[in-house]
Parts: C-alpha cells; structure tokens; sequence
C-alpha cells in the first residue's frame, strides 16, 4: 500500500471513532460545604476502533472527587486509577491513572474550563507514560427533555505526550447527570 505524499513528504492520517466508555458512580453525603464522593470507575471495551482507539480489556479502580464552589469558581479534582481485570490476552495489560480538575461558571448553566485530563500509564516502561494537556474550552449544564446533561468541547495541546502520540487533542463530551430529585 502507498503512503499518501505531499510533496514528498508522508502525510500522517487519523484515526477517527468512538472510544472505550470509562463511568464512574460516586457515593457522596447529602450536606456538606466541600462536595466529595467515592465509588468506582469503570473500563468497558466500547471502541469502534479496538486496535487504536480502544483497551480491548474491561477494567475495574476507585474514584473520588472534591470540589467546593467558591463564587463562579469550582475549585476541585477527580481522581481515579483503573486495572485491566478481563479482555484480549494479545492486548497489554491497563494500569492507568487520571487527574482533572475544575472551572469557572457563567450565567445560564455555561462555563469556561481548562479541565486538562492529565494521565499516566503505569504499564509504560520506556518513557512516554504521561500525557500533560495545555488548553481549554467551554460546557453547558442544561436539559435535553427531562435529562440533565453537561456538554462540553475542549481542545489541548499535549505538552507532554508519548513518542509517537499526538501532540492535541480534541474532546467533544456529553455526561447524563442523575441528581437526587428534590421531595416535593
């Protein structure tokens, strides 16, 4: 097969698709002034493209998030580690961790964020286990029907990233939020 060239030069093409789906549940209490919950976090093998974009492993870790809420500020972080526990036997085993943190909120249920989702795979051996982002983007809390969601895009430059990774990423997000309906 030939390599797509411009002016000699290869031209590196994308890989585009869905990924794995990662959800997390959080237990949490009903009151308090810093927000925190505990749970676990999920790996399930969801990706269109398993090769590339995909584990090709289920994985099972703990999460936990803490947040307060200063003004417009959300001041807080989530945090989380998954391991492989079934999947392909030909696929490298999943160690891997992430830390995100928080935004600044507008009016109507819009904000701004640089939540960079920094990561690390433990199962790296020789060099290029971080992914360190750089950027931000904009979200929205809002009502699709009767579901709340959060919605956001977001675009990164990977200051650090493994040989051979790709120096951006964009992230285009929907989370179905499940708040404990008020009693009426």
């Amino acid at each position: 097969m030939a390599v797509p060239q411009v002016s000699g030069v290869p031209v590196q093409s994308g890989i585009y698709g869905f990924g794995d789906m990662q959800p997390a549940f959080f237990f949490s209490p009903k009151k308090s002034k810093v927000i925190w919950g505990v749970g676990p976090q999920l790996l399930l093998p969801t990706a269109t493209n398993t090769s590339v974009l995909g584990q090709g492993k289920f994985g099972l870790g703990p999460t936990a998030v803490v947040l307060v809420q200063p003004g417009k500020w959300t001041v807080g972080a989530l945090v989380n580690n998954v391991w492989s526990v079934a999947g392909h036997s030909d696929r490298p085993d999943v160690n891997q961790f992430l830390l995100q943190y928080f935004n600044y909120n507008l009016q109507k249920g819009w904000y701004l964020t640089w939540q960079p989702t920094l990561t690390a795979n433990w199962e790296m051996n020789n060099g290029g286990r971080w992914v360190v982002p750089m950027g931000g983007g904009v979200g929205r809390i809002m009502r699709l029907g009767f579901q709340p969601v959060n919605l956001t895009a977001q675009f990164y430059g990977n200051a650090v990233h493994p040989p051979g990774g790709s120096p951006w990423s964009l992230r285009m997000q929907i989370a179905f939020l499940f708040p404990k309906m008020p009693k009426k």
